[in-house]
């Protein structure tokens, strides 16, 4: 790339390039702190939710109900559901590479059904020809409550009528600001002990009456504690695809100044050299009018 005007040409793409990245890094610094901030302010509920579902516990520690374990049986029969949290597109690192890593791992464990939420899976499902529910379309960018709400009424049902046996949810979760980690989490069936009361939490005093009964009051909470569970997920995976692009970009940009580097010292090399021809030229050319001038002067003495 020796001549000068392609090389300013490459340097300006590049520094086109940056701003480009830099503002994509802007707008994943402002969604991720949006998502944070709505999760932030739902959490409380969902916190009761969780809260109330031990009491129940506390209250009733033999109680029975569809959406614990059977007594001693862990291995269910019937299908596993996988709820799959990818994003809508890429530029995210190996944020979408690490999901569809586990998902390929567990679909040869047991049979499964698998619920895609973000573009970017669903077109590595369809290009890889793996089954998963194709009237499940749900976008992760920007994830919502009632997002997660629908998302939980669906799963929920199929759990109820027996199609699924185990649901499960697959997310990243976002460790710090440099490093996520890829989540498999059952929400469905719970055990007892995913409820366990804490030592520093206060003992019951007074005697709760629980209506129309304690089965029931559970089973109308399991809904809106997996819905909780669901938001949380969407919005850890959201949270973590944003923290991925932003160290994508981050490094795209270091890449980038170490080729803008690279390229001024091309530059500054084809410059020079351009000059020190120009002075050659010119200074072989003075030479060469000397020598003539000096050709005249002495032709002229000898006539």
């Amino acid at each position: 790339m020796s001549d000068i005007r392609e090389i300013r040409r490459h340097m300006e793409s590049v520094h086109d390039t940056e701003k480009v990245k830099n503002a994509m890094h802007m707008i994943a610094a402002t969604k991720m702190r949006r998502a944070k901030s709505e999760l932030d302010a739902t959490r409380p509920y969902f916190d009761a939710v969780r809260n109330e579902i031990k009491r129940v516990f506390r209250v009733d520690t033999k109680i029975e109900s569809k959406y614990l374990y059977p007594a001693g049986e862990h291995n269910l029969p019937g299908a596993y559901a996988y709820l799959v949290i990818t994003a809508d597109k890429g530029l995210a690192g190996t944020y979408n590479q690490a999901v569809i890593k586990e998902v390929e791992r567990l679909a040869k464990e047991h049979e499964s059904m698998f619920f895609v939420v973000g573009e970017y899976g669903r077109r590595y499902f369809t290009a890889h020809d793996l089954p998963y529910d194709k009237d499940f379309m749900f976008s992760a960018q920007n994830p919502t409550l009632q997002r997660a709400r629908v998302i939980t009424a669906h799963l929920f049902q199929l759990y109820s009528e027996g199609t699924i046996s185990k649901i499960f949810v697959i997310y990243t979760d976002l460790v710090s600001s440099i490093a996520q980690k890829v989540k498999v989490r059952r929400i469905l069936p719970f055990h007892r002990g995913d409820f366990v009361v804490e030592n520093n939490e206060k003992a019951i005093k007074k005697p709760f009456v629980f209506y129309p009964s304690v089965p029931q009051v559970l089973d109308n909470m399991v809904e809106s504690y997996m819905a909780g569970y669901i938001y949380s997920a969407l919005v850890d995976s959201f949270c973590s695809e944003q923290s991925a692009r932003m160290n994508a970009m981050d490094e795209a940009n270091r890449n980038a100044e170490e080729l803008l580097s690279e390229l001024k010292r091309t530059y500054n090399h084809a410059r020079q050299s351009k000059i020190t021809k120009e002075i050659t030229e010119i200074s072989s050319g003075a030479k060469a009018l000397a020598r003539k001038k000096e050709r005249r002067e002495r032709s002229a003495r000898e006539q």
